[in-house]
This record gives C-alpha cells, structure tokens and sequence, in this order.
C-alpha cells in the first residue's frame, strides 16, 4: 500500500507538546533518545506536537529548545533546524494528515461518529458502574458513508473513529520486556475532531512514519497508546518501529513527582545554580546503572557506555540531596576563572556589584574591584556551594561597608567569655596593625598571629576574629577573609566588632 521504511541507520526522536515548560521527565527522555541514536551513529529529530492548538504557546516550544540547548542535547534535524522530512511542527503537517485520514475513510478502516459528549459520558460511567471497561459503544460503526455525509451536509457535528479489529496486539519493549494488549479493551478509537484536524495518536503514527523513526523511546505512561498507534500503522502499510518505555521519575513518596519534590521546569534549575553536567549525569542515573560503581560521565562518555538493556523497569526516586551532590562535584571541577564569569550573574542580580562599560564595582560604596579580586572570593567558597544560587550569599559579607551582628554573643567562642573576647580582639588589632599594607598575606598574617595562638588557643583567636570579618558563625577562614579584604577593612571591622561588643 505504501513505501516500507528501509532507512537502516538509527532514528529517534523527542515530541514535546509545547503546552507547559520543559521538565525534568521529558528532559531525561530527551536525553535517551539522544544517547541510543549517537550510539548508534543515527539520527536524534526534535518534533514539537503542537495540534492542541488552544493550549499550544510559542513560549513553552521556545523553552523547551532552550532547555535542550542547555543540556547540549542538540537535535541533527527538527524544529528551526530544518531537515529531509520538514516540516516539524504538527501544526504544519495538516495537509499530510489529511491525505491518510481520508484513505482511512475511504477503506472503511475508519467511520464518522455523531455521539454527543453527553451521551459518550453517561455511557461511560454506566460501563464503568458495571466494572466493564468503558469503551465507545460502536453506535455509529454501522452507519453507511452515505447517510454520514447526509448528516454532516445537515451540520451535525462528528468526531472520526479508527475501527478497531478484534485482535490480540503483541511487541518486544526494550525495558519491559514482551507486551500484550486485547483490543477487546480498548473500542474503536477517536483519531480526529474532523478530516483537517488529527488527535495525538493518528498524528504520531503517521509522523513516525513519514520522518523514518524507526526507534520510539518514551514513558511508559505511553504504553497504552502504543497498540492504538500501532493498529493505525498496520492499517495504513507502514512498518513498526521498535519501542522502549521508561519507568517514570517518582518523588519521594514513590508516586507522581509534585513540584516539592522537584518537577519544575528544567530552566528553573539553570535559574537555581545546577550546571547541565550534573543534570545529565543526575538523569541517566534516574533508572539506568553502568554494571559497576562508576558515577560520573560526561556526555561523550555516556554515548559509548549507554546501553538500554542496563535500563530497571521500576520507577526511578527523584533525589535532590543526590543532584545536589553531582552539581557540587562539577563546581569544584571547574576553573576559579571559567566558575567567576558563570557567577557573576548571580553576584550582579543580588546587587552586591554593578557593572559598567568593562568594569565592576561594589553596589554600595561604587569601589571598582578587579575581577582577580572577584575570582579570589569565589575559590574561597568553590568547596563549600552546592548551587552558584549560594554564592552570592556566601560571598556577601566582603560587599558591605559595615557587619551587623546578629547577636553581638556569636564574637564569643563557645569555651570563652566576652572579657577574654574583647581582649583576644584587642591584642589581635594591635598586632595586625603593625604589619605594613603590602604584607597582608595569609603567611604574614598566621606569623603575626602565632603567639597570640600559643597564649590563648586557636579558637580563643580565630573564632572572634573570623565572626568580625564575616559577622557569621559558618565562613570561611578568617585569614583567608583577612588577606581578601585588605588591611584598612580588616582593621575597621575589628574596630566595630570590639565597640559591639564592649
């Protein structure tokens, strides 16, 4: 009846609907379909399933290529890229499917259906009172075209439905393992509102036809629309691809993730500070183990290391303690210069500094800075964030003019007094003050400071001294701090914490 699909080579695809944000499920999906095809020296297609149009917005398929973009999931063919089976969209494909709706109708493989909602709803809930499955009637199966078109030439309104053969409908899933399905319990199926307007099922099967997929990967919240896509390919002639069904992203109540547990849209944890090393390196790990203790990949390593067959069939638990713990891994992997220029839209948004022409300054007091004293800030705090979100609070002390405490008892060490803290200060101010500008260095500063340690304790010493720089119980080192800020700011916040204090 129609050509067969010879194409031999690989060809996957990821069909969003751009009816809400990319999120973390299609996002993984996305990326298997990726991993199988490039494996396989094949095809990865992008094709946007827009025929809901009342829900369909441009601004979720902008989003949804952005986020595909971000994780450098590039697609070899699809939406803006162009490609042999143009176009991609669905909105844009009417005239194709109209061609096979019509060779549908005409075979008698599918008939007009007149049932109103009304009645199609109070028939369904009377089979399902009766605990039978809630299938269409097959009312108007026998009604000859004839009389069909009468009604329609009268105005009535008719959905078309696909006429469902009797069968037993049987495949191969790559996860799931050999699926079964009585089309006893499914009826006949809607396929179109009207012979210009396809539903989802009748559009992806011809799609997947006429763009050469040959490998469907999908959730397996797909699994019961597969035999109704593959009845329509067999009544149309076209071959059947090979499917695999992945076990959903579960939360942590194992049932459908909620937005606590973390579905959000994918450009929501850009937003947050995650790097899409670690969201690739989080995703495949949803459901997907090497056979060995390895965690890490990077996307090409992937590519040669995936393997479907290594896939679980149970759901996968969405752990963010676990992304959290990738996203920290990939930070400290950058370099202090590559991780500054991909915090400073943080450090700028939480107005700690303004830039202007090439240059930076601090918000408050307009003090240019240089960049180098920027990336020194950050190294301080590159082993401690989890997300770049955190760093502009972690580095926010070394912008303000003057630190406020929030409890003038936190200057105290937790084994000290506040007479011994005001004293330890004092002697601390006075020893830091002899050391020239030039020589606040980290060495300079612990030799200065190395009697004071032996007369008191390190935490006698560090601890005041660290929480008047910072004005925080958690920090980095106060030597540290020191040698970043500079001998005339350390030297006044000294000042200010022993006048708080006092």
């Amino acid at each position: 009846m129609n050509k067969a699909n010879n194409n031999k080579n690989t060809r996957t695809r990821i069909a969003p609907s751009p009816t809400g944000f990319l999120h973390i499920g299609t996002a993984r999906t996305a990326l298997i379909n990726y991993l199988v095809a490039k494996k396989n020296s094949g095809h990865f297609v992008l094709r946007i399933e827009d025929t809901d149009l009342e829900r369909s917005d441009k601004k979720f398929e902008e989003d949804i290529m952005e986020g595909l973009r971000w994780l450098g999931l590039f697609w070899d063919e699809g939406v803006e890229l162009g490609g042999s089976f143009a176009p991609y969209r669905q909105s844009e494909r009417l005239q194709t499917y109209q061609k096979y709706i019509k060779e549908l109708l005409e075979q008698g493989r599918a008939y007009h259906c007149f049932c109103s909602e009304e009645e199609l709803e109070n028939y369904r809930q009377k089979m399902l009172k009766n605990k039978k499955p809630a299938i269409y009637s097959g009312k108007c199966s026998t009604l000859g075209v004839k009389e069909a078109q009468e009604r329609i030439n009268n105005g009535e309104r008719s959905i078309i439905r696909f006429r469902v053969p009797s069968k037993k409908i049987e495949f191969d899933d790559h996860i799931k393992g050999r699926v079964q399905f009585d089309t006893k319990l499914i009826g006949d199926i809607s396929i179109a509102k009207d012979e210009n307007t396809p539903l989802y099922n009748f559009a992806v099967a011809v799609d997947d036809y006429e763009m050469n997929i040959n490998f469907v990967i999908r959730g397996e919240d797909h699994v019961s629309n597969t035999p109704k896509q593959m009845l329509i390919q067999e009544a149309l002639g076209f071959p059947t691809p090979k499917y695999a069904h992945l076990p959903l992203v579960l939360g942590s109540d194992k049932k459908k993730m909620s937005k606590r547990d973390g579905a959000i849209s994918l450009i929501e944890y850009k937003k947050d500070g995650y790097l899409p090393e670690a969201l690739i390196n989080f995703l495949v790990l949803l459901g997907w183990n090497p056979g060995d203790d390895r965690e890490i990949f990077s996307l090409d390593e992937l590519i040669k290391e995936f393997d479907l067959k290594k896939f679980q069939k149970s759901g996968a638990i969405f752990n963010i303690k676990k992304l959290d713990w990738f996203n920290a891994y990939y930070i400290k992997k950058k370099s202090i210069k590559d991780l500054t220029d991909i915090c400073i839209p943080y450090i700028l948004e939480a107005d700690l500094i303004e830039k202007r022409g090439g240059s930076f300054f601090v918000k408050t007091s307009k003090e240019k800075i240089e960049k180098k004293w920027l990336q020194k800030i950050i190294a301080l705090e590159k082993e401690r964030i989890k997300k770049l979100s955190e760093i502009s609070y972690a580095i926010s002390f070394f912008f303000i003019d003057k630190v406020v405490f929030s409890d003038p008892k936190i200057l105290i060490w937790r084994k000290s007094n506040k007479e011994k803290a005001l004293e330890v200060l004092g002697e601390v101010l006075l020893r830091l003050n002899l050391l020239e500008k030039e020589d606040f260095s980290i060495e300079n500063l612990k030799k200065s400071l190395m009697k004071l340690t032996e007369k008191y304790g390190n935490g006698d010493v560090f601890w005041p001294l660290r929480v008047a720089l910072s004005g925080r119980e958690a920090s980095p080192g106060p030597l540290e701090i020191a040698e970043i800020l500079g001998k005339e700011k350390t030297i006044n916040r000294i000042k200010n914490a022993i006048k708080v204090l006092s």
